[in-house]
């Protein structure tokens, strides 16, 4: 468990980290989206913003993550995006 969690650049245990830029857009853009609803294209296009920056963000942390953890959380984020975006 230690090799899994341990920051490789601090030493510290790492399971959480403060949001990115990348992450903050998909936690904005989630509750704009949960609390309003916006209609048609306009929600649409959140949506896609969303699903956007989680995949900016799930490839930073499979590239960049300071753990095993951080890597894996981005890889399974990734394959979820992809298995659940709507090709149309």
């Amino acid at each position: 468990m230690d090799w899994l969690f341990r920051n490789r650049q601090t030493g510290e245990i790492t399971i959480a980290q403060m949001p990115n830029p990348a992450l903050w857009i998909v936690l904005v853009g989630s509750v704009v989206s949960w609390v309003w609803h916006p209609p048609g294209r306009m929600g649409l296009n959140l949506d896609g913003l969303v699903k956007a920056s989680l995949v900016v963000w799930a490839v930073d942390e499979l590239c960049r993550g300071v753990n095993p953890w951080r890597r894996c959380l981005g890889a399974a984020l990734l394959v979820y995006v992809i298995a659940t975006v709507e090709w149309t």
